[in-house]
Formats: structure tokens, sequence, C-alpha cells
């Protein structure tokens, strides 16, 4: 999303729903395979603890996602600051402060585009910021920033 040259990446959820349905689908597998037909009707084994165990871990998941909705993070991008925001909080990094940015390349160590990192080196910090674009939205045009950030670096 770009208004006013700024850019805001939103914090990509789709792990935390497709995490929470498969759960829940496995749940539920479970929970029939399990139960008893007993004429023409369907009882529950309540004392099974393994129908505990998945509904924890698809109450674990389902809270994790509400959460995670409820932070609504965000990385946020201008010509003078990069800012990582959620609900409570609002951290930014000056442009000015930026010594570096190193765009991991996929294409030497693994295939998969889950692993591609930005590490941005900071003036005034030690460990740098890590980045991980695959957590973004538009991951593409997230690295394509980046790329813009580096190469104005590079030639100041």
């Amino acid at each position: 999303m770009n208004e006013n040259n700024k850019n805001i990446f939103k914090y990509n959820m789709s792990f935390y729903y497709q995490s929470t349905i498969i759960y829940f689908v496995v749940f539920l597998l479970y929970a029939i395979i399990r139960g008893e037909f007993v004429e023409d009707s369907f009882h529950l084994i309540t004392k099974d603890p393994i129908i505990y165990f998945f509904a924890i871990i698809v109450f674990v998941s389902l809270i994790s996602l509400l959460y995670n909705l409820y932070l609504n993070k965000y990385l946020e991008i201008t010509e003078e600051k990069i800012s990582f925001v959620n609900r409570f909080s609002k951290k930014s990094f000056l442009m000015e402060s930026v010594s570096e940015v190193k765009i991991s390349n996929p294409k030497r160590r693994l295939k998969n585009r889950a692993f591609r990192i930005v590490r941005i080196k900071l003036k005034h910090r030690m460990r740098p910021l890590i980045i991980r674009p695959y957590d973004y939205e538009n991951e593409d045009y997230l690295i394509e920033r980046f790329q813009n950030i580096k190469d104005k670096l590079e030639t100041n």
C-alpha cells in the first residue's frame, strides 16, 4: 500500500489461519473416528486424553490467531524512517541511522522464499534489525523497497 510515499506492509496472518483450520479439522476427524455410533446416535468418548490434547492445541492456536489479529502488526516504510507498529507501540528507526542493508539471496542456499531475510545495520545499534519479508503481505514489493534503500545507501 502506498500513501504519499509511505509504504505499509501488514503482518501476514495466513500461517495462523491455516494452522488453526488444520488443527480443528484433525480434532474433528479424531473425535468422529473415536466416537461411538449406538442405535442411530453418536456418543463421544470424553475420557480419551488425546481428545483433550487436540482440544488444547486448537484452543491455543485460536487464541494466538485472535491475539495477533488484535495486535494488528505492520511495517511502515517512509522516506525518513522504518517503523514497526502494533496496536500498543511504534518503534521507529531513522533512515539516516541506517549504515548498511543486506538482502539474502535464496538462490545460494535454500530455494524456499520463507528463509529470505533482510539485515539492516544501524549506526547506533550493535545488533542489526532482521526482517523476514515472508512475514509481511506483498513481500516482493517489500524486498524491492529494501533494494531501493540499499541502492540509495550505496550511491551516497
